[in-house]
C-alpha cells in the first residue's frame, strides 16, 4: 500500500530554481539601496513571545484575534511566528540598548506568518523588507524613506504601476477626539454597517474607514474627516512633509481614508498602491509610530518611522513586465570532457579562471557521457563557449574553444595560455 505524498502547507510556497533569480535580483536591489541611504541590517528571530505582538499590535486586531500562528512550548510559554517585522526590531533595539541617546537606521528582510485565506499576493508564509528609522523627529525621516521607495520602483521599472497615497493622523489626543465623533456618526447609521464594522465601532472605529465593502462606500465618503480636527502643529508638519515631496518631484495623492488602526501611529502615514494585482493593491505601507518604543518599555517620546514592503507582490509585478532574470544564470563556459585526466585538468583550470574573475560562470557535465550528449547539454545551458578537452587535445597540450552563440571558427589555445586568453577577454569587457 503506497503512502500519500507529503505536500507543502497550504499558503506556504516553495521557491524553485527557475524563480530564484528574480528574487535574488530584487533582494540585491533592496540591499544596495539600503546601503546607499545609510541603513544597517538587523536580523531577528522568526519566533517571539506572543505577548510582544499583543502589546504592540493590540488584542482587538484581526492579526491577534484570527491570524497568528501561536502555540505553547514545553515551558508553557506562549510563542508566535512573527506576523510582521517592526515589533521584533523594536524589541531587539530596546533589549540591546540601540535606542539609548542615539539614532538608528535599520533594515530587515525575511519571512512573516499569518493564518489567513491564501490568494494571489497573499500567503500564509510571506516575505517582507522593511526600513525603520529611530530617534528622528520632524518629518525628514519619512520624506527620506518615501524617496527610497520612489527610487526602488524606478530602478525596478515599476514606477508607472504604483501610486503614492499619503495622509496625516495627527496626535493621539486629536485622534481620540475624532474617534468619538466617528463613533457617533456611525452609530446613527448602525443598520448600514456590516458585521466587521459593527465589531470595530467601539474598539477600532478608524478601521471602518478602510472597509472595502461596496455597500458602505457612500456612508464612509460622507463621514467626518480627521484633518478637520487636527491642531495647527499637526497641520504644519503635514505641510512640511508635502513640501519635501514636492521639492524632489514625487507625485502623490492625499487619501483622507488612509488610516492605521493602532494607537502608536501618529502624523504621517502612506501607502504605495497598484491596480496591477487585483484586490491586493498595497505593495508598500508605513508611517510614523512614535508611541511604540514607549509602549514596549523603551522610554518616553522616542521617535520612530518606517515601512514594510511585500516581496511576493513586487515579484508578481515584475513578472507582469516579463522580466526574465534566468538568462543571467547562463554559464559563460561549458566543458566538454572525455576521461578522468581531462576532468582533473578542467577542474584545475576552472579554479584558476574563477580566481581571475569571480563573476565567471563555469559548468561541467559532471556525469560524463559522449560528445554528442555533452554538446546537447552545453547548448541547452545557454553557455557562450564550449571548451573541449579529450585525448587528442591532451596529447597536444591544448584546448579547443567552440563559440556556441556566435558565427566564429573554433580555435585551439595552449593549456598554459588559457588563463591569459580569458584574462584579456575579461579586461576588454
Amino acid at each position: 500500500m503506497g503512502s500519500k505524498n507529503i505536500q507543502a502547507i497550504r499558503g506556504m510556497n516553495d521557491l524553485l530554481p527557475s524563480q530564484s533569480s528574480l528574487w535574488q535580483f530584487l533582494e540585491q536591489t533592496l540591499r544596495e539601496l539600503a546601503k546607499q541611504y545609510g541603513y544597517s541590517e538587523i536580523r531577528t528571530p522568526i519566533l517571539e513571545l506572543t505577548d510582544l505582538f499583543k502589546r504592540s499590535i493590540g488584542d482587538v486586531t484581526d492579526i491577534i484575534e484570527k491570524e497568528m500562528y501561536s502555540f505553547e512550548d514545553k515551558n508553557g510559554d506562549s510563542l508566535s511566528l512573527r506576523p510582521e517585522g517592526t515589533a521584533s526590531v523594536v524589541r531587539a533595539g530596546i533589549e540591546h540598548g540601540l535606542f539609548y541617546n542615539q539614532t538608528q537606521k535599520l533594515w530587515y528582510i525575511g519571512p512573516m506568518y499569518r493564518h489567513e485565506r491564501p490568494q494571489k499576493g497573499r500567503y500564509r508564509q510571506f516575505h517582507q523588507f522593511g526600513l525603520e528609522a529611530f530617534g528622528f523627529e520632524g518629518v525628514a525621516a519619512e520624506a527620506e524613506i518615501i524617496f527610497f521607495a520612489e527610487r526602488l520602483f524606478k530602478k525596478l521599472g515599476l514606477r508607472d504601476l504604483v501610486n503614492l497615497e499619503i495622509n496625516t493622523l495627527g496626535t493621539l489626543p486629536e485622534r481620540n477626539l475624532y474617534k468619538e465623533i466617528l463613533i457617533k456618526y456611525f452609530a446613527k447609521n448602525l443598520e448600514l454597517l456590516d458585521e466587521d464594522s459593527k465589531n470595530r465601532l467601539n474598539k477600532n472605529p478608524l478601521r471602518i474607514l478602510d472597509s472595502k465593502n461596496p455597500a458602505m462606500q457612500d456612508l464612509i465618503n460622507q463621514a467626518p474627516q480627521l484633518i478637520n480636527y487636527l491642531g495647527e502643529e499637526s497641520l504644519k508638519k503635514f505641510e512640511t512633509f508635502k513640501k519635501y515631496l514636492d521639492a524632489v518631484g514625487v507625485a502623490y495623492t492625499i487619501n483622507s481614508r488612509l488610516v492605521r488602526g493602532l494607537d502608536y501611529y501618529s502624523h504621517t502615514v502612506f501607502e504605495w498602491v497598484t491596480h496591477s494585482l487585483g484586490a491586493q493593491g498595497t505593495v508598500l505601507a508605513g508611517g510614523r509610530y512614535d508611541g511604540l518604543v514607549q509602549q514596549l518599555g523603551g522610554g518616553e517620546n522616542y521617535s520612530a518611522v518606517g515601512f514594510a514592503l511585500g516581496l511576493e507582490r513586487i515579484i508578481l509585478m515584475l513578472e507582469t513586465l516579463g522580466l526574465d532574470k534566468n538568462s543571467e544564470k547562463n554559464p559563460d563556459i561549458y566543458w566538454i570532457l572525455m576521461g578522468e585526466v581531462a576532468m582533473a585538468k578542467a577542474f584545475e583550470l576552472s579554479e584558476k579562471l574563477r580566481d581571475l574573475d569571480q563573476d565567471l560562470k563555469i559548468e561541467f557535465s559532471l556525469s560524463g557521457g559522449g560528445f554528442k550528449n555533452q554538446f546537447k547539454k552545453a547548448d541547452k545551458s545557454g553557455a557562450k563557449l564550449a571548451l573541449i578537452l579529450a585525448e587528442e587535445e591532451l596529447k597536444n597540450n591544448q584546448v579547443m574553444i567552440k563559440f556556441l552563440r556566435e558565427e566564429k571558427e573554433q580555435i585551439a589555445i595552449g593549456l598554459d595560455d588559457l588563463c591569459e586568453y580569458f584574462g584579456s577577454l575579461i579586461l576588454a569587457r
